[in-house]
């Protein structure tokens, strides 16, 4: 009897060890969930936060992780380009699938983004358009190329401090939908408010992007050698 439970305990992590080994290599997630308050994150630090605590039960929370998310210069301080503040790559997603080989390739049409890849931190895929709720618009306050999006009476959500009036600029993960670059994973157009109402209202949920900028110094697995 003995031998037959641990022979089933055996089994029992066998089982559990693909999970394991292929969260074990991710760099990179959307949020499962947004802060909840809107587009108020606490800032830059409140997002990176929120990153990391995600991050740890999925394990790889030995990792550095910083939010995409730009930040208008404000009170002496200059501005903050998403690009810029989520290390060189290169970046894999849960299932150890490149996403891009740097911050260039992230930027191009060579980048492997599209909602089958861009995953949770625990491997899930995010409701897109056509799913119940759409949950597609993902907080990046970015343009195309990954630097500050600015613009008329545009606040940025108070540089991730806001839930009330305002805006900020999302992107499509699923690369479909809406406003001046629907097809955009990154910058597709702005939000009508910052509070989760307002999120909520133009499909999306408070998610973002997540990247581990110290990634680019892990294995990498022999079916991620190329972008998909």
């Amino acid at each position: 009897m003995k031998k037959t439970i641990t022979a089933l305990a055996i089994l029992a992590l066998v089982a559990a060890a693909p999970a394991a080994a292929q969260s074990g290599n991710m760099s990179f997630f959307i949020t499962s969930a947004g802060g909840g308050d809107g587009a108020a994150l606490g800032g830059l630090a409140g997002a990176d936060q929120h990153c990391e605590d995600l991050a740890y039960p999925a394990g790889v929370g030995d990792l550095t992780w910083h939010a995409y998310l730009s930040a208008l210069a404000s009170d002496g301080q200059p501005a903050v380009n998403a690009r810029d503040r989520i290390g060189s790559g290169p970046w894999y997603n849960y299932a150890g699938d490149m996403i891009a080989a740097d911050v260039t390739a992230l930027h191009s049409d060579a980048a492997n983004l599209t909602k089958q890849s861009i995953l949770t931190e625990t491997g899930a895929m995010s409701n897109g358009r056509g799913d119940d709720p759409n949950m597609h618009d993902i907080l990046t306050g970015s343009n195309l190329d990954g630097t500050v999006f600015t613009g008329e009476d545009y606040t940025n959500c108070g540089n991730w401090t806001s839930n009330g009036e305002g805006s900020t600029r999302v992107g499509h993960h699923d690369r479909t939908g809406g406003g001046q670059n629907p097809n955009s994973w990154n910058s597709a157009h702005n939000t009508r408010g910052c509070s989760q109402e307002a999120l909520i209202g133009t499909g999306g949920n408070g998610f973002f992007y997540c990247f581990a900028i110290d990634g680019s110094g892990q294995q990498q697995p022999a079916s991620a050698a190329e972008p998909r």
